[in-house]
């Protein structure tokens, strides 16, 4: 559909001709080279060039190439939720958000283990200004999302978005993928911005908002990693916050913190895919009398949601009992753990700036936080 041009990922009938133009670009064949180090680069460019689906790209390419990034900057991922959805209908996966890559791309590698439909995923417009990294994500099945629009300009692209988030669940049958809100969380409070759920409404075409919420399928996500790769990158913004400054990014920054995350070391990484929301929607529509408080009381859910499902690791724990001047969770870590942390903590920011050493605990250290609200963890 022309309408959704200036967004949309590719069609399988443009992916050949796109590879054939990519294929020799250096950044593939770093990306090949890296997947598929013992294989000439002729074999591989040969298959490369005779790929003619976004589906076939991704997988006998890209997942091969997530694996290959697990096996050298993690322990592993384990996943749990999985086995409850459905293998030929397509969800809303609305997800916390930890790494600008990683996250989607290891939902899509969980989903295809378990013989699930992958997802289309939404892509900040700033993470691609080079146009090889424009082609790599639409090949991938990225569609994007306009960021630093005017108002009247942001209504406009947020309700093109919406419209075409509900033709890929309902006409295309395939499963999307969105953060719960704009960017990477950076301090490790994970939280649904209303803005999300109001941007997913608009295409509504049902009298009541929760019908539609219904009638996609919304499936809350939670992603967590042991250790964040991108965790001392963070810091200068949140610096810039707490002296109540517009922080400005470098030039390449988002490229640094992309290629940062996908090779840092990880440790150990965990998803859950919670219930489909459907209960749920129907209490908010019976109880809430207005589209905003039914907004605010679904945020709420998908909060809940992601945070009593959210795998706490050692580095929590640690990080918890150090800010807050503790032992609570001693049993939960070793000491070689807590060694290992400090260690971190001390190579990585500035000791004697206590707005950085605060910030980068908390970002480890709210996980736990939050989690105690709903459960005793």
């Amino acid at each position: 559909m022309l309408k959704f041009d200036s967004i949309r990922h590719y069609h399988d009938f443009e992916v050949n001709a796109v590879f054939k133009s990519i294929a020799n670009h250096p950044m593939m064949k770093a990306l090949m080279g890296f997947t598929f180090p013992d294989t000439p680069e002729s074999e591989w460019m040969e298959r490369l060039k005779d790929v003619h689906t976004i589906q076939d790209f991704q997988e006998q390419f890209i997942y091969y190439s997530v694996r290959k990034v697990l096996e050298k900057s993690s322990e592993g991922l384990t996943t749990s939720g999985f086995d409850k959805l459905d293998k030929d209908t397509p969800y809303l996966f609305i997800s916390n958000h930890r790494d600008i890559i990683l996250d989607t791309s290891l939902l899509n590698v969980a989903l295809k283990d378990h013989g699930l439909i992958m997802t289309s995923s939404a892509v900040g417009d700033n993470l691609v200004q080079k146009s090889f990294l424009l082609a790599l994500s639409k090949l991938n099945r990225n569609f994007l999302v306009k960021r630093g629009l005017p108002p009247r300009e942001l209504l406009e692209s947020s309700k093109l978005m919406s419209e075409y988030i509900y033709y890929l669940l309902r006409e295309e049958n395939r499963s999307v993928w969105i953060a719960q809100r704009e960017g990477r969380t950076k301090d490790g409070n994970d939280s649904t911005h209303q803005g999300v759920l109001k941007m997913l409404g608009m295409a509504s075409d049902e009298a009541e908002l929760m019908d539609f919420f219904k009638k996609i399928r919304i499936v809350p996500v939670s992603i967590s990693y042991e250790y964040d790769p991108t965790d001392a990158l963070k810091m200068p913004q949140l610096l810039a916050k707490s002296k109540d400054e517009i922080y400005i990014k470098e030039k390449n920054e988002d490229f640094v913190n992309l290629l940062s995350g996908v090779i840092g070391q990880k440790k150990r990484i965990h998803m859950h895919v919670c219930d489909v929301l459907d209960r749920e929607l129907e209490e908010v529509k019976s109880h809430s009398c207005n589209n905003n408080k039914q907004i605010q009381a679904v945020a709420q859910i998908i909060d809940e949601a992601i945070l009593r499902t959210y795998k706490l690791w050692p580095t929590n724990f640690i990080a918890y009992d150090i800010m807050f001047n503790t032992d609570r969770f001693a049993s939960r870590y070793t000491v070689k753990e807590k060694q290992l942390f400090e260690r971190r903590l001390e190579l990585r920011v500035d000791k004697e700036n206590k707005v950085i050493v605060d910030g980068f605990l908390a970002m480890y250290a709210n996980p736990v936080v939050n989690k105690l609200k709903f459960t005793d963890v």
